[in-house]
């Protein structure tokens, strides 16, 4: 039993009872009637009903009889919260990667006001808080830091999250002293004001863009500063052969070995897409603890060839941190990491033939543990345990796809999805209530987003209609 054991019952603020809890500690324990204690901001118990009941008093107490099923906070690897949430579904769905990057997404982000973000970021946080995300990982294409952490503050979300980092000369007249000394102070001035504690739901990290745009010496600097300050470092990799392609020609490396020969492999480093790998580089990230951003709902629209390509069968094989990511909502076009742990189980299972291939298990472990290791928090979020932050989401049983309920985590993956999400904890405080936000004015977002949307789409040299007639 998890609790400290006490003479007398311990206070806590809250206790739900009697409900199903998937804890995903070591043991991968599942209570069928369980129940959790919370004080302040952790955890303080969790176990069979009987015995929280016993061991604790809170004057808030939430009877889950028949109710609720409750698991870890879900931990979205990889979303740009700035950029495409403000603009999703502009993109059309035929762009393959380098016109779906360079063509549309590029262009979008760098129109963007602070304001933009402002609002764009509360979206992003909104529609992932009410479909079970708890912690996210920035992708690295905000431009107002400042503005978008207020912003993210509102919602009571957990993130890490950094400036758009990039630094290659692409121009032969750019400095490229200058801009690397730039990129490099950026990324040490965001740290400096939002620094990783405990205490802290929103912290900054290193968010390069990745591919080919960042110079060996930003590189080492990001991963120097990573480690120093007990952050990650999340950048895209390999999504499109040109990325591959690029370090053989420049460096006569692959990505992956490239990076291994800057000491830029490691714990700290989480590399989202890693769809065109060779065996090597998969040896490579094993062999280093490198995690990999899996983003399977992105690849799909997109084209990608996860799993006409991608090696993530073999990662998993040799013991690759593998997570989730919903990536942008002009590329998976959703937030909702339940809609990608779907994606994930299945798809590999196709493609190879093999059922065997990532079983609902192992996809909640990357939707959960597997996210909290590469963001640098599994010794606070993640399981449900002692100590640990509370971060907590109750998924509603009074629901068609929770009926009848005989295995949550096969339920969990393969029939649920986050629109049935009842209820949310973060730092021990409720931020979603019966399917609302408890801190945000809800309609007022969705009015002001729609006016913000139209103003920018209306800037951009770009347009897009839909394909039949709007009347």
């Amino acid at each position: 039993m998890d609790t400290n054991q006490p003479n007398s019952p311990a206070s806590a603020d809250l206790i739900i009872k009697h409900v199903w809890i998937v804890t995903m500690d070591e043991e991968r324990r599942i209570f069928r009637d369980g129940a959790i204690a919370v004080k302040g901001d952790r955890i303080t118990g969790v176990g069979p009903s009987p015995d929280i009941l016993q061991n604790f008093r809170a004057d808030t107490v939430i009877d889950g009889t028949d109710k609720f099923v409750i698991t870890p906070g879900l931990v979205n690897g990889h979303v740009h919260v700035t950029g495409e949430p403000i603009t999703r579904g502009l993109v059309p769905d035929n762009t393959d990667w380098q016109e779906n990057v360079f063509g549309w997404l590029i262009p979008t982000y760098l129109s963007q006001t602070p304001q933009d973000e402002q609002l764009s970021a509360k979206l992003a946080a909104l529609e992932m808080l009410r479909t079970g995300t708890t912690c996210f990982v920035e992708a690295g294409t905000i431009l107002d830091l400042d503005a978008t952490v207020q912003a993210l503050n509102e919602t009571g979300i957990r993130g890490r999250l950094g400036q758009w980092l990039q630094d290659r000369a692409f121009d032969p007249n750019d400095d490229q002293s200058e801009l690397t000394k730039t990129a490099v102070a950026k990324m040490v001035a965001q740290q400096d004001r939002y620094p990783a504690t405990e205490h802290t739901l929103l912290a900054a990290a290193p968010c390069l863009v990745g591919h080919n745009t960042a110079t060996d010496e930003l590189w080492r600097e990001a991963t120097h500063l990573a480690q120093d300050a007990h952050v990650g470092v999340t950048a895209h990799m390999s999504a499109d052969p040109a990325d591959p392609n690029y370090y053989l020609e420049t460096a006569g490396a692959r990505a992956i070995e490239h990076l291994a020969n800057l000491d830029a492999l490691g714990p700290h480093l989480s590399l989202t897409h890693a769809v065109h790998l060779d065996a090597h580089e998969v040896d490579l990230l094993a062999q280093t603890e490198t995690s990999v951003t899996h983003c399977p709902m992105t690849a799909m629209k997109g084209g990608y060839g996860a799993t006409a390509t991608g090696l993530f069968p073999e990662m998993s094989e040799k013991g690759v941190n593998i997570l989730l990511g919903t990536d942008g909502a002009n590329n998976g076009n959703s937030s909702d990491l339940m809609r990608a742990m779907f994606c994930s189980a299945g798809i590999f299972k196709d493609s190879r033939r093999n059922p065997n291939l990532f079983p609902a298990t192992q996809i909640l472990e990357m939707a959960t543990i597997n996210g909290a290791k590469a963001a640098q928090m599994s010794d606070q979020i993640g399981s449900l345990e002692v100590g640990k932050k509370a971060d907590f989401v109750l998924h509603d049983r009074k629901r068609p796809e929770w009926s009848p309920l005989i295995d949550p985590v096969n339920q969990l993956v393969y029939a649920a999805d986050g629109r049935g999400v009842h209820s949310v904890w973060i730092n021990g405080v409720r931020v979603i209530d019966n399917y609302r936000s408890t801190l945000i004015d809800e309609e007022k977002l969705y009015s002001e987003i729609q006016q913000a949307s139209d103003t920018l789409v209306a800037r951009l040299d770009r347009k897009s209609t839909p394909a039949w007639p709007v009347i």
